[in-house]
């Protein structure tokens, strides 16, 4: 069978309404209930960047998110002030159940890992490999990253997005906001935020350094007993 290559190609990698994807994450972080005030800060200040990407179950995008996960590093070390978040926005599954997102949020994360480790980039020695060590974060390009994972069917409103969404943070913007003693009144009003729309606060969040942040990525309520499935080739 002779399949047209540059046509099949074509249609795997254009997303489709590319700027309603884009609009779907901005319009959600400015409507006045979203509880995360550091996401509107950068909306705000234009330091929010939004990539859109065709399926959080494939990995066709991967070694794009991944450059740009270099490159967003590398720029914060050049200029490491302010509020930033990095957003990936995929165009489905939009049907994933909270187990089924966790599942394909952690296979991209494996898979951004894996070819940083090829690279041959260090992992930032500020943060653990070890998803079970309370100090745990990612890392790409040498910075460390938590991730904020968002999807229409989340059951924690804050969480609850038009399309699947992989936010990137910086670890190391937060220490900062800690050193100017800003962090605990950002974390006290986004808490008090969140707990307006929801009801209560969300039991997963806790603090760095208090248990593994990997156990907040997806948004899902997951029980003490509960397994990262990641593995980063560097620990």
């Amino acid at each position: 069978m002779i399949v047209d290559q540059e046509n099949h190609r074509r249609s795997m990698i254009d997303v489709t309404n590319l700027e309603e994807l884009k609009n779907g994450v901005s319009d959600r972080i400015a409507d006045p209930a979203f509880p995360c005030v550091g996401a509107k800060s950068a909306l705000a200040r234009g330091t929010l960047k939004i990539l859109a990407c065709h399926c959080l179950t494939s990995g066709w995008d991967d070694v794009r998110i991944h450059r740009t996960l270099l490159d967003w590093a590398a720029d914060y070390r050049k200029d490491p002030q302010g509020l930033r978040s990095l957003a990936f926005v995929f165009e489905g599954p939009l049907t994933l159940g909270e187990t089924a997102f966790e599942q394909a949020m952690w296979e991209r994360i494996q898979s951004f890992a894996d070819k940083d480790h090829w690279l041959g980039q260090p992992y930032d020695h500020r943060v653990s490999s070890d998803p079970n060590d309370p100090h745990f974060s990612l890392s790409f390009g040498g910075e460390a990253f938590f991730v904020v994972g968002l999807h229409p069917n989340a059951s924690r409103p804050a969480r609850r997005f038009p399309s699947p969404t992989l936010v990137f943070n910086l670890h190391d913007q937060f220490e900062h906001l800690r050193e100017e003693g800003k962090y605990e009144r950002m974390r006290e009003k986004i808490l008090a935020r969140d707990r307006d729309i929801a009801g209560d606060i969300n039991p997963m969040l806790a603090r760095h350094g208090e248990v593994s942040e990997a156990r907040q990525y997806s948004g899902r309520l997951v029980s003490s007993d509960w397994q990262c499935p990641f593995r980063d080739p560097r620990t």
